[in-house]
């Protein structure tokens, strides 16, 4: 786990709204971490998730955050945006065991959690779960990571390791 306290960006769509919002007033009383709020305030704003889940990830990307938390309906649409973005290791996870293995297995950096799926007190149990778990690069699942992200490096044409151009 960080020593440091660092960011975590959260968003939502109009059907995850109120999930988010709850999770943005847990994680606010968490030591560990700062919350950047990318939207939507609540359930009468229809901007599409889309827009808000490649908002969070590319904050994610850039470094501005170091973790994303997306909800939506089923989490389904908000992983499959932030997966967009080069770099970002985004998962819809709704037990203990997929929040755990999403980090130290595959180094996901964005959880999304569906409010059609999970209530709201399981997750905030399964947020803290996922903020206390860390990556470690000397583990066997880096070999693994490090093979996704040179792909994804020759695909885009950054080199993975600096995410400069190739």
């Amino acid at each position: 786990m960080p020593t440091e306290r660092y960011t975590v960006a959260i968003g939502a769509d109009n059907a995850g709204a109120d999930l988010k919002n709850a999770l943005k007033q847990h994680l606010e009383t968490d030591p560990r971490v700062d919350v950047v709020d990318f939207g939507v305030p609540d359930a009468s704003d229809d901007t599409a998730y889309p827009h808000v889940g490649l908002d969070v990830a590319q904050a994610v990307a850039r470094g501005e955050a170091r973790r994303g938390l997306l909800v939506c309906g089923t989490g389904i649409g908000m992983a499959i945006s932030a997966n967009k973005v080069p770099g970002i290791r985004a998962t819809v996870a709704h037990d203990s065991y997929s929040v755990e293995r999403s980090v130290l297995s595959n180094d996901c950096q964005i959880l999304t959690l569906g409010a059609r799926v999970v209530g709201a007190e399981l997750a905030k149990r399964l947020v803290d779960e996922w903020l206390g778990y860390e990556f470690d690069p000397d583990s066997t699942s880096a070999e693994k990571v490090a093979v996704i992200s040179a792909y994804e490096g020759r695909a885009t044409g950054e080199n993975p390791t600096t995410g400069d151009g190739a």
